[in-house]
Order: structure tokens, then sequence, then C-alpha cells
């Protein structure tokens, strides 16, 4: 898979742009805050439509503008065109011009992942970052996990309502609503389950590669008690007919994965809260290297690679992992303040773009 070009349209600094790219290494240089970072996240908007920096859509557009637009060629088995569309009214999407009903259904066609020095707050940061980081990279691989958030964020929203309004409490509606949200939240508990599974199964191979050693291993805490699928509705109706008083009190539902959380540990230590830097920026690299892993082994795809000022921060042997990956053919993005940060193997099979206050021309 590789995306031939793209075409911004009032995104961030940038107007109008159009950018023809070669199919293996696109390097983008300039100094800080000139629209480097800005091209290579709107490549991630156009695979995932959210961007990697800010949760707000309309962020993404040039100040003053109605909307922005970002139209991408991307080949893979067939040619096809894509689009996101962004306005205060919402998001549109669509493939080879037909507007699709759903984001869902636009998802999980374009794969791309993304490093970026904001990663760090995956480990650093609040459990609703992993859960968001999750959460994204999830519906990536499986856009029916998409709805399933949908639905169950708008069924918790109406059950909170409702216990809010406890005066006319009906234990029969509630308890549909609860069986309702019993079930969503085991289908987001399996896909969960499943997706760091597959993590954990590429992870230790990865980590070893780079620090000789393989005790990794990435941990999904959940409310939900690992047992056997068939067992999870009883046990989670025990766990919320035991609490509904306490619901009814709080006026707020108590339970759910949209509390759980995730974690790394590296030599038996959870690093969330104590690792060093090191460990984070080496925790994450090895996370998304195993993402790869997952897209050519279980899905037999290549996926765009997004390197996001990184090679700074990369120390050696690092950095020599991540150009292994780059030379199995896949079509990488990278931004640097300056060349003499990347390898200059990787730099001779690059197309070389300047940027500079918002203006892009090709290099030497």
């Amino acid at each position: 898979m590789f995306l031939r070009k793209i075409e911004l349209k009032n995104f961030r600094n940038y107007d109008n742009l159009e950018l023809k790219f070669n199919k293996n290494i696109n390097i983008f240089i300039g100094d800080n805050a000139q629209g480097k970072t800005n091209i290579l996240e709107s490549i991630y908007v156009l695979a995932v439509t959210k961007s990697h920096r800010t949760s707000k859509d309309l962020f993404l557009l040039k100040e003053n503008s109605l909307f922005t637009k970002i139209i991408g060629e991307v080949e893979d088995d067939t040619k096809k065109q894509y689009e996101v569309l962004i306005n205060k009214e919402g998001k549109r999407v669509s493939i080879n011009n037909n507007p699709l009903k759903k984001v869902s259904d636009y998802l999980s066609k374009i794969n791309a992942i993304m490093f970026c020095p904001d990663d760090l707050e995956i480990i650093k940061g609040s459990p609703l970052n992993r859960r968001s980081f999750f959460n994204v990279e999830i519906s990536v691989f499986n856009n029916d996990y998409v709805r399933y958030l949908s639905d169950y964020n708008k069924l918790l929203k109406t059950r909170n309502e409702y216990l809010k309004e406890n005066d006319k409490f009906n234990k029969e509606y509630f308890d549909i609503l609860t069986d309702k949200l019993i079930d969503l939240n085991i289908k987001i508990y399996l896909e969960r389950k499943k997706f760091v599974e597959k993590i954990n199964k590429y992870i230790v191979d990865i980590y070893k590669n780079i620090s000789g050693k393989d005790n990794i291993k990435v941990y999904y805490d959940s409310f939900i008690d690992d047992d056997k699928e068939e067992n999870l509705k009883r046990q989670l109706q025990d766990k919320f007919d035991r609490l509904i008083n306490n619901e009814l009190f709080n006026k707020i539902t108590l339970l759910g994965i949209h509390k759980d959380d995730f974690s790394i540990y590296i030599d038996n230590v959870k690093i969330n809260n104590y690792g060093s830097q090191g460990q984070h920026r080496l925790a994450i690299l090895c996370l998304k290297l195993a993402e790869i892993e997952i897209y050519r082994k279980e899905y037999n795809k290549k996926p765009i690679l997004l390197l996001d000022d990184i090679f700074s921060e990369l120390d050696k042997n690092k950095k020599e992992n991540i150009i292994n990956y780059i030379e199995n053919d896949l079509q990488v993005f990278i931004t640097s303040t300056d060349l003499d940060n990347i390898d200059k193997k990787i730099v001779e099979n690059a197309d070389i773009f300047i940027v500079k206050k918002g203006n892009v021309t090709r290099g030497d």
C-alpha cells in the first residue's frame, strides 16, 4: 500500500497544497513550526479520520476557513481516491467520490502507523490517553469496533441520564439498559483483549532485538475478570446487580470499559508511572513496531509509516532497528530539521521536500 499523492485545502497552515510521493521514502526538511508535521498529520487524518495531536476536528481548519478537505490517491491492489471533509457540521468521508454514510465504513481501508514525540503521553499520560490510543489502533484493524464504541457511549449516556431521574425509576426498563450495556462491554472487552494478545505475540522479540532483553508485556487492565467467553455475561450481571444501590445513590454508572486502562511492564515493573523516559521511548517504539508485524503477518498488509521528528530522539541502535523496517518495502514519510539526523542510506533513496512557512518545494 502506498500514497501516490495528497491534496490539502484549508488544512492547518495550508490554503492549497498538492504533493506527489515516492512509493518508498519521502523526507520533509525544515525548521520547527514551518508545517512539516501538518503534512504527516494530514496523511494520518486521511487514514483514520482523526488527528494524533488533537481531539477537536475543527482545530484542523486553517484560520477563518469554513472547511478543510484532504484528498488522497492510494494504491493497493487497485488505485482509489479517499476524501475526508471536516466543517462545523461534522465530518464526511468518501471513496472514489462516493459518500459513505458511516465513518466506520471508511476505516481500515488505509493502514498507517504514526511515530512522534507526543507518543510518550500514551504511557505517561492519563488512562484516557491510553484508551484513546488503543481505541484508534483497534478501529484501524476492525471497523466494527467503532460501531461498538459509538453504541456503548450512547447507551452509557442514556443510562446515566436515567440514573439521575431515579424518582421515576422503573427496574424493568433499567435492566434492559443494563443488559444491552453488558453485551457491548463484552464485545469491546474481547476486541481489546484480542488486540493486546496480538501485540504481545510480537513485542517480546522486537524488544529483544533492540535491547537484548525479552521481559516486556502489555497488560489490559479491565474491570472484567479474564474468564471463558461464555461466563462473561453472568459475571457482569452479578457485578452490576451488586452495585445498583450505589449507582442510584451516585446517579452514575460505576462500572464499564470506559474506565479500563492499559499498562506496559518491563522487567516485571509497571513503567507507566515509574519508568525512565528512555524506557518509555523504547516501549512505545516496540509497541508500534509490533503493530507493523500484525499488519504484515496477520493481515498480509504493509502499512504506511509516518515518522515525525523522531530520529533526533533515538540512539544509534534504535535508529538502525527502524531502518530495518524501512528497508522492508514500506512507504515511509519522515520529518526532520536536519538531514544529518537521518541515516545516509535512507536519504540516498528518498525524495526530499523542503518546507518553509507553509511552502513546499522539492529538494535536490
